[in-house]
């Protein structure tokens, strides 16, 4: 990725399921190496932007660039964009009949072409990135849920991207089993990586984010630094949607959090 060339460039990108609008003009760019978190409440259009960036969701209007290609142009070989970008999801999405090694080696044989040898060989580097070494040789079903998202982060990585996007990588998780996930990519962030990730984890985005991004109501409300956009919102939507994520109790009796991650219809 030339540093030069913005790693994610998003213009007039509008986006519709029949007839309710979930992103209504966004304007956005991702520099190369740096990580941008997305926050705001559910139906904000947090996910199905993330999601319009390797066209897993195709725009309505408007285009995404990524690295220099455009990959809402009706030509483009959006598989072999797709190569560039990681993608770990809320759920872990492993194949339960696969090893957490074959999990990590089916798609680098099958679409990159390497070797079985070559493959395990980046996937025990990408294990021992997440801490995992011990448990090539186990299936899904016998890890926690953090393990299998640890699992899923690294199956990404052993593709080579250029860049990761998360999609409320912790929303599925027990509380307890957060921190090892959070971790990891604390650890990818500190090594460069380029990184796109809605969140719920304000600590997260607080202490990793290079740029926060406050969405609400299929636009951006408010982008800054986190101390700008946490720590001094400008606002009045941010702050109260801070408000209660930071301090669920004070928000009302039996009210949830703002927070939940599913934004696109079902």
């Amino acid at each position: 990725m030339n540093a030069n060339e913005a790693a994610i460039r998003i213009k007039g990108l509008h986006k519709s399921f029949g007839d309710l609008e979930v992103l209504k003009g966004i304007d956005f760019t991702v520099r190369p190496g740096e990580v941008v978190c997305v926050i705001g409440p559910s139906g904000s259009g947090k996910s199905t932007l993330l999601r319009c960036v390797n066209l897993l969701e195709e725009p309505t209007a408007g285009t995404v660039t990524v690295a220099g290609t455009e990959v809402t142009d009706p030509d483009v070989d959006i598989d072999r964009v797709r190569r560039r970008i990681g993608m770990v999801f809320q759920s872990f999405n492993l194949f339960p009949h696969l090893t957490v090694l074959g999990n990590l080696t089916i798609a680098q044989r099958r679409v990159l072409g390497r070797s079985g040898a070559e493959a395990e060989r980046i996937a025990r580097e990408n294990l021992k990135r997440v801490g995992l070494t011990e448990k090539e040789s186990a299936h899904p079903a016998q890890l926690s849920g953090g393990q299998q998202q640890r699992v899923a982060i690294a199956r990404a990585l052993s593709m080579d991207p250029q860049l990761m996007l998360f999609d409320e990588p912790t929303s599925a998780l027990d509380p307890e089993l957060v921190g090892d996930v959070l971790g990891v990519m604390r650890r990818l962030a500190d090594e460069g990586m380029t990184m796109m990730v809605v969140t719920h984890e304000m600590s997260f985005a607080r202490e990793v984010a290079d740029r926060v991004v406050f969405m609400d109501g299929g636009v951006i409300v408010e982008e800054g630094t986190p101390d700008q956009v946490i720590g001094a919102p400008q606002h009045q939507r941010t702050r109260a949607f801070l408000a209660r994520v930071l301090n669920p109790a004070a928000a009302g009796a039996g009210e949830a959090p703002d927070s939940e991650p599913q934004d696109a219809p079902a």
